[in-house]
């Protein structure tokens, strides 16, 4: 049986994929990522990795703060556009983050806006967690910043159709088996594109059991970028902020 193409293998590389969200509150995030370090307080010239960072945006503010960062993500095209911002203290690489970077140890790993739970399986999601334990200092933190699934299923359009760059986008929404999926549609020179993005529908208890599973443990749980207290009807984000077990002996 021929496996099934990821999703975001597909969609994340395309240059649809940045013109339908070319638009995103790049104030809000750079706002949160200041206040999440005045929170997190971590050292100067901390080593953080941005896990799944796009086009690096993120990392670049987070190494304006001082902090050496490196940026990973599945997208080459992503990629290739952050790698124009490198410089000492800043670097990137293609990766999967399911999959461990060899020989490199971070005091913390962020991993931002909605950039978990792309995969079909617990399994899956639990590759995640453990490579992030696996690369984090025995003192280092980590970030997980989710949406708060309860509010987004509540507020959900079914339907809309939105214009990006001369281009009308057909956006549909449902929840099939555990999963969000947004269905997008739209043509382009006589052509029609069709592609999907599924984000597993889990909520805080969810993330609680993953982590049980673990040796992360959840110190913080936040519900907007202004780290106020989560609240499951009100709250816009699910932020989960902790750290690594010790190891006993």
């Amino acid at each position: 049986m021929k496996k099934e193409k990821e999703w975001f293998k597909e969609w994340f590389d395309t240059s649809f994929y940045h013109i339908l969200y070319q638009d995103r509150d790049y104030d809000e995030a750079e706002s949160f990522i200041t206040t999440l370090s005045n929170f997190v307080q971590l050292p100067s010239n901390s080593y953080i990795l941005d896990l799944a960072c796009g086009k690096g945006r993120h990392s670049l503010q987070l190494n304006e703060l001082g902090y050496r960062v490196k940026g990973v993500d599945l997208s080459e095209n992503s990629i290739k556009e952050a790698t124009k911002m490198e410089n000492n203290s800043l670097s990137f690489e293609v990766g999967d983050m399911r999959i461990p970077l060899q020989n490199e140890i971070f005091d913390a790993v962020y991993n931002l806006f909605t950039s978990f739970g792309y995969f079909n399986s617990t399994s899956e999601n639990l590759k995640v967690l453990n490579a992030i334990s696996s690369m984090l200092h025995p003192k280092g933190v980590f970030v997980i910043d989710f949406m708060n699934v309860e509010k987004a299923i509540y507020k959900m359009i079914p339907s809309e159709v939105i214009e990006k760059g001369n281009i009308q986008f057909l956006i549909e929404k449902s929840i099939e088996n555990g999963q969000i999926i947004k269905s997008i549609k739209f043509s382009q020179n006589d052509k029609a594109y069709s592609f999907q993005e599924r984000v597993q529908a889990l909520y805080k208890s969810d993330f609680e059991e993953l982590l049980s599973q673990t040796d992360l443990v959840i110190d913080h749980i936040f519900g907007n970028y202004q780290l106020a207290s989560f609240d499951n009807q009100n709250s816009d984000r699910l932020i989960l902020l902790g750290h690594k077990k010790s190891i006993e002996k």
